[in-house]
């Protein structure tokens, strides 16, 4: 039996109460003396606390997992993603540069072309490799002479012969001719339509309208375009309840989910400790898109918090088989409202106090 139960099961509930406020004293007094010393700190987390090791084997183990997977052909190139991307920015430059890129141009064309002869290369995703093409084709035709690029040109220029006129994959104008078709007021009402929805109709919710809320998520924005997540939709009711109640704020509700979904970050996405907060914005932006498609589609969900924690995490790893890289950034719930189910009023903060300019 854990400690916390014998104290909760041998002390009255007054002494447990006086037990937590004691407890809360002493770490708020603890964190004041740490606060002295960014050292100390640093030496409090590693030594006397277990609450960031799952967050700093994964930063290592992703870091170590990316320098493995430069050596063979995936369903996704994450550094192909970032220099591709990176490429594309360089030429939607204003005004642009002559020669840019020299220092992963080389490195670019080599991972490109490793992928396009490797033998197992049809099980990477045929887009990615048209975009990465297509904006290297167009890359060479406006950079300068220079020899490094001259490199890589030659070497890239053997594996490709495509006319310019056929790029569809670069960087475009936007048509802004006609307004967009939703107006502010409409988005508005979707955003006031939107609420946390807890109770469901006991119905199936069809996967493909599901597929059609994540593919409007694809299209929220990411860092270097990397798009370092995974949807993992369960839809089998047994997997849903083994699921629902992991989080622990979902206690009394769970059990009308038709569907859940953990929305997995993938460390594998980065070769440096400094981008390890990326898989959470990105994962983020990415949700929210999801949650207003569903309710274009006649859904409605709740965003489910996720708390680091370690028994927790073990319990979500081994039903999701997660490596120590993945690192589930949120759940969702999703189905058809109950109309007699209630949503919370939830008042938000006035703009006042959510803004300020300069």
């Amino acid at each position: 039996m854990k400690i916390k139960q014998l104290v909760k099961r041998w002390l009255k509930s007054e002494q447990v109460s006086q037990l937590k406020n004691f407890k809360g004293v002493m770490r708020s007094r603890l964190y004041g003396v740490l606060t002295k010393s960014r050292r100390l700190t640093s030496l409090y987390w590693g030594i006397f606390s277990t609450s960031f090791t799952n967050e700093h084997y994964g930063v290592v183990y992703g870091i170590a997992r990316y320098a493995r997977e430069l050596c063979r052909p995936h369903e996704t190139q994450y550094l192909l993603r970032r220099n591709i991307h990176r490429l594309e920015k360089g030429l939607l430059m204003r005004a642009r540069r002559d020669v840019f890129a020299l220092d992963y141009i080389e490195e670019t064309v080599d991972r490109y072309v490793q992928i396009v002869t490797n033998t197992c290369s049809g099980d990477t995703v045929v887009g990615e490799l048209r975009w990465a093409h297509d904006v290297l084709v167009k890359y060479f035709s406006v950079v300068a002479v220079h020899p490094v690029i001259d490199r890589a040109r030659a070497r890239f220029e053997s594996f490709s012969s495509t006319p310019l006129a056929e790029l569809t994959c670069v960087p475009y104008k936007r048509n802004l001719d006609s307004p967009a078709t939703v107006t502010y007021d409409d988005f508005l009402a979707l955003s006031q339509r939107r609420r946390s929805v807890r109770w469901y109709l006991p119905q199936p919710v069809p996967r493909e309208i599901i597929d059609k809320a994540i593919a409007a998520a694809a299209l929220a924005p990411s860092a270097c375009n990397r798009q370092p997540f995974e949807f993992r939709v369960f839809d089998e009711p047994a997997l849903v309840q083994q699921i629902s109640p992991l989080p622990g704020g979902t206690t009394g509700f769970y059990e009308n989910f038709p569907v859940i979904v953990v929305l997995v970050g993938k460390l594998s996405a980065y070769f440096a400790p400094m981008d390890r907060h990326l898989i959470y914005i990105d994962a983020s932006l990415a949700a929210m898109a999801f949650m207003y498609a569903l309710e274009t589609l006649g859904l409605s969900s709740c965003a489910i918090n996720w708390h680091d924690e370690g028994s927790r995490e073990k319990k979500m790893a081994r039903l999701l088989k997660l490596t120590p890289d993945e690192r589930v950034v949120m759940l969702i719930s999703l189905g058809y409202p109950d109309p007699e189910g209630m949503v919370a009023y939830s008042d938000k903060k006035p703009l006042d106090l959510l803004r300020r300019y300069n």
